[in-house]
């Protein structure tokens, strides 16, 4: 092993120890620049001699690496020709070769790799993956079957376009036949070795992964291969729904074993067939529909059965989508016994779940939320017996309330014993009252008009909303959640009469009541009535935020370890709704609120471990800096710099990129002034090329330097500080990820600077900004070009205008201008949809034609032409735009949160509006071009008579008049 392979193997063995895992991290990080350094991980991963968690580190390294190195945006390669070659030859062998632990890191990196390479650049992945199919070993087998899972499930979300039909028949072509042959070979294996416990397990495994594949390569469309083999293939797989063999049932109540995981696999490839393939399986899947059903009527209530239970109850949803299998059910004694043999055992209570409920509360609640329990048996009972009462509204209403009626009376005769059955009623009355899915915004938007959801609450809820003791938690909860459900359907008068109860049960000591409290009073704070207006707004929550606040303060800092105070991000959530809410009434609390958030930055800053706390916590203190930072400036900055300078001395990463933007706004709340020494020292350290290395942290890095220009404008001359700006601004515009943060950075220097500090560098910005112009870029681009060109048009007072861009362009290159200003400026100029955009068009426009001298006498034909397309942007003049002071939280979600860069809603950059002054856009155009012609002895008014159609001239004198 050589001396490299050591040393990483060493530094990879550090970062697991939490003692050493920052310097070995910064350790590693030079070593990556080393050529080859991807090809020495794969060794490491490969070599047996090394422990297993070292092996397993370098292939988590090995993922990272090449996420982040493999290609560039436009697909070329970062790493030599030969690191890319050497990858792609070892990387199959190594994955079927390794531990199941690595296989899964390593898969991950195929998928990177065949995302920007399969099939085209790596025309070879699947003759080889089909080279080492065998009929007798399941390892290799499960190894080659993995790697193409892989890559193949990329297909499942896509929309169809020719490239991926394109890619999925390559694949099938060649890999069809032979996983065809090894489904059969599977099931000969499977019998042939039914008493051998170990093979066995092996070659079920090896299903499992195969009916993953059915699936990924039926994803798009049927493919022939299947469609010719129909009837064998649905016959295998209906064998292995309704399979049993003692050796594979797992002893452990909770776990689910090989057999589960296949039976779920195939119920959900049939649900797949169901919905898209009808036609071709309808007959097929009738013993499908059988053999579910009474899977669904004999199983246990063992949480090991959940995922076998949920897919099955998809397929029979599915079943019921279809009009001609959906009449099955349309008959009021089969729907009983729907409901009594399939949806009752389903939705009722378990002991796991009050065992969850008790044990693992946070975890409860998250499956429990909004769709995060997709594969519980509830959710998935109810989305069948939604189904069915989309079918058969009355039908299914009548029988379910017998059961609610039913449960209810259960839990009058005997409340001590009988909770379960209210639990059970609340729940089935909540399954039939709405339709469609919950919304995060505003619950459920559509009900069930044969049931009273008021009179319900009323009588059979509202109770245990207001006791403030001898209610179960659990039925406390379903109390709170059913508020939180019907939020929409309750008007103002009822909420003023419902929200106080539901803030009391914040003093509740149980944990799942109490967040659900949190989480209810936050979603009504943010519900709006039919007119967008919100139905609470700062007047009714002021009175008692303090002690809202302060008690929620408390509830989080209860448990002061950092992963435990992160860990409910609910109340963190509400926390920041309040302070959105109650706006600038947080002043006379802005000192104790500050004080709370910096000793949970501080604390959390140890081991950030809960994306979606710090996000909605750096949101609290977007909404103070907001709201209060303005009245005291200096006393937010001299309280933030300290915590927020940890963060970044300490490398913080997942903190930087918030941090940054709330310096933006810090800056913002005194936008006068120069800038203080604190904010100097920040600026020199954001022009050093390595902060912009983290790609997470470069908009909010643009987002900050954009605030900090304006401030420091001559001080930025001074100090030499206008190239490494602009050096910035070519590194953004370099990706096309960032490009449209460096117009930011421009605009800011633009209108900042003295011209005679920028005026030297302006043809290399434009040669900068041609370049990509020529590159096909998004019409996003072109909008922020133009945007560009208008605001350099219409600041003709400080030294810029329509001819100051003019001349740099001919220094650029001869007539470039005119090509230019033709094809996209004018044509793009009526695009701009942002009111303060098209304003801004129409005064640099009205300014060419005032003043231009390249217009007067150089471009006759295009001063006609700017008329025109002036006169047409004031066909729909832009409005004054009214002050917005609403925060508009857009909902995290699951995928790409807590990934790269996250912007902080409360500290947007308002938009700025270069001419406030100007309300009537109209009437301000004739006037200046009034002014102009008398400036100009006549020369407009006779610009008017000879350039302009007779249609336009007199629109135009219509405005000067």
């Amino acid at each position: 092993m050589s001396l490299d392979v050591q040393n990483v193997a060493r530094l990879l063995q550090a970062t697991l120890d939490p003692q050493q895992h920052k310097q070995a991290e910064v350790a590693l990080k030079q070593e990556e620049t080393k050529p080859n350094f991807s090809l020495l991980l794969l060794e490491i991963v490969a070599s047996e001699t090394l422990p297993l968690n070292t092996r397993l580190s370098s292939a988590l390294c090995f993922k990272n690496f090449i996420k982040f190195n493999w290609v560039e945006e436009d697909g070329t390669y970062k790493l030599s020709q030969n690191e890319v070659t050497t990858i792609k030859s070892q990387l199959i062998g190594l994955m079927i070769s390794s531990p199941a632990s690595i296989q899964a890191q390593l898969g991950e990196s195929i998928s990177v790799i065949a995302e920007s390479d399969f099939w085209t650049r790596w025309e070879t992945l699947v003759d080889d993956l089909v080279s080492r199919l065998t009929t007798d070993n399941p390892k290799v087998n499960l190894g080659v079957l993995e790697v193409a899972h892989s890559i193949f499930k990329r297909w499942r979300p896509l929309f169809a376009s020719d490239g991926l039909y394109t890619e999925i028949n390559h694949v099938l072509s060649k890999f069809g036949e032979p996983f065809v042959k090894l489904l059969a070979s599977t099931d000969q294996q499977i019998a042939a070795n039914k008493d051998n416990k170990d093979v066995l397990k092996q070659y079920i495994e090896v299903l499992n992964v195969s009916i993953k594949l059915f699936y990924d390569l039926s994803s798009q469309d049927l493919p022939p291969i299947f469609e010719e083999n129909l009837a064998d293939v649905t016959g295998l797989l209906h064998k292995y729904l309704t399979y049993d063999n003692p050796l594979l049932v797992t002893d452990d109540e909770s776990e689910s074993g090989p057999l589960e995981f296949v039976r779920a696999g195939i119920c959900e490839a049939m649900t797949l067939y169901m919905q898209k393939y009808e036609d071709a399986f309808g007959e097929l899947c009738k013993p499908f529909i059988t053999s579910t059903w009474n899977l669904l009527t004999s199983i246990g209530p063992e949480t090991k059965y959940d995922i076998l239970v949920s897919k099955a109850l998809h397929f029979l949803t599915a079943v019921a989508s279809i009009g001609s299998h959906a009449q099955n059910f349309n008959n009021g004694e089969i729907l009983g016994q729907v409901v009594d043999k399939v949806i009752l055992p389903n939705v009722s209570l378990r002991e796991s779940d009050v065992e969850q409920f008790e044990d693992e509360p946070i975890e409860y609640i998250r499956r429990d939320l909004e769709g995060s329990d997709t594969d519980t048996r509830r959710r998935a009972a109810t989305d069948f017996l939604r189904k069915l009462l989309e079918k058969f509204e009355s039908l299914v209403t009548g029988v379910v309330s017998k059961y609610i009626d039913h449960y209810l009376a259960a839990f009058k005769s005997n409340p001590g014993d009988e909770w379960k059955s209210k639990d059970t009623a609340i729940y089935l009355f909540s399954a039939i009252a709405a339709k469609g899915a919950t919304a995060t915004s505003y619950g459920i938007k559509e009900t069930n008009s044969l049931v009273n959801i008021l009179d319900f609450f009323e009588n059979s809820v509202a109770q245990d909303l207001l006791s403030s003791s001898g209610v179960e938690p659990i039925i406390k909860v379903d109390a709170i959640k059913f508020l939180y459900t019907f939020r929409r359907q309750l008007t103002k008068t009822q909420w003023n009469a419902a929200f106080q109860p539901l803030v009391a049960n914040l003093a509740s000591s149980n944990y799942v009541v109490y967040t659900y409290a949190s989480i209810a009073v936050e979603r009504v704070l943010c519900l709006t009535d039919d007119s967008g207006q919100h139905i609470f707004n700062k007047s009714d929550i002021l009175p008692f935020s303090k002690d809202l606040l302060d008690h929620l303060f408390s509830l989080i800092e209860k448990d002061p370890a950092p992963e435990k105070l992160q860990e409910n991000e609910f109340l963190m959530r509400c926390i920041m709704r309040v302070l959105i809410v109650i706006k600038d009434g947080v002043l006379p609390l802005a000192d104790n609120i500050l004080k709370h958030l910096i000793t949970i930055t501080d604390i959390i800053g140890r081991n950030p471990s809960n994306p979606r706390f710090y996000y909605y916590h750096f949101e609290a203190l977007g909404a103070l800096v907001r709201y209060a930072g303005p009245a005291q400036p200096e006393n937010f900055e001299n309280e933030l710099y300290n915590p927020f300078a940890r963060v970044l001395q300490q490398d913080v990463q997942e903190f930087m990129p918030y941090v940054f933007q709330l310096f933006a706004a810090l800056l913002e709340t005194r936008p006068q002034g120069p800038l203080t020494d604190y904010y100097r020292a920040l600026a020199a350290s954001i022009l050093s090329p390595v902060s912009w290395e983290n790609r997470g942290s470069v908009p909010a890095l643009a987002r900050l330097l954009t605030s900090i220009i304006p401030r420091s404008g001559t001080g930025l001359v001074e100090n030499n500080q206008v190239e490494p700006i602009l050096g910035i601004f070519q590194k953004l515009m370099a990706k096309k990820a960032t490009e449209i943060y460096a117009f930011d950075v421009l605009e800011a220097i633009i209108t900042s600077l003295p011209v005679s500090a920028i005026e030297q560098y302006f043809p290399t910005i434009l040669t900068i900004i041609f370049t990509r112009l020529n590159n096909n870029p998004p019409e996003k681009f072109k909008q922020r070009f133009v945007r560009f060109y208008q605001l350099v048009s219409s600041h003709d007072e400080i030294g810029l205008g329509a001819d100051f861009f003019i001349e740099h362009c001919d220094k650029v290159q001869d007539g470039v201008y005119v090509q230019i200003y033709l094809t996209i400026i004018l044509p793009t100029t009526q695009s701009l949809a942002r009111p303060l955009e098209r304003k801004l068009a129409v005064v640099g426009l009205t300014k060419t034609l005032a003043d231009s001298k390249a217009f007067a006498v150089k471009y006759v034909k295009g001063w006609g032409k700017t008329c025109e397309s002036l006169l047409k942007l004031l066909e729909n003049p832009p409005m004054p735009v009214a002050s917005d002071d609403i925060v508009v939280e857009v909902d995290v979600d699951d995928l790409s949160f807590g990934v790269g860069f996250t912007p902080l809603n409360t500290c947007k950059k308002e938009t700025k509006d270069d001419w406030p002054e100007l309300t009537d856009v109209k009437k301000w155009v004739g006037s200046y071009l009034k002014a102009a012609d008398g400036r100009h002895s006549g020369a407009i008014a006779n610009y008017v008579n000879e350039r302009l159609s007779p249609e336009a001239k007199n629109v135009l004198l219509s405005y000067m008049q």
